[in-house]
């Protein structure tokens, strides 16, 4: 039923002959339209790369800093380390780790002993 209306529904010629100009005034030809899809999509590509680089930019200085972070404490863990072995610094939790002492004693046995073994006055006639 609503096809037979809009079939019959009378059309006039001066309207019909108007629009027809004005859409062909306001009407792009597919040449203006390519011209305008190219320059669309070359501003979207040059702001999706300076995105791009910002975002890489942003991306270099965080990792940059957290790279800074990470090393000095892996610097500091092992120079408070280095300290705690030779025994600078006191041993935490009385977990000693100290080996410095342990080397002068053991050094200081051997030497002894092998000094104990040699005769003084042989040293000296050398």
């Amino acid at each position: 039923m609503v096809d037979t209306i809009l079939k019959e529904f009378p059309l006039s010629d001066i309207g019909g002959q108007m629009m027809e100009e004005r859409i062909r005034k306001v009407a792009y030809t597919k040449q203006e339209v390519d011209v305008i899809v190219s320059m669309a999509v070359q501003k979207a590509v040059d702001e999706a790369r300076k995105i791009d680089e910002a975002s890489m930019a942003k991306h270099n200085r965080d990792a940059t800093v957290i790279s800074m972070i990470l090393g000095f404490t892996a610097l500091a863990l092992f120079v408070d380390g280095l300290l705690r072995l030779l025994g600078i610094i006191p041993p935490f939790m009385e977990i000693d780790i100290d080996v410095l002492d342990k080397i002068v004693e053991r050094v200081e046995g051997d030497v002894i002993d092998k000094l104990k073994q040699v005769p003084i006055q042989r040293l000296f006639k050398r």
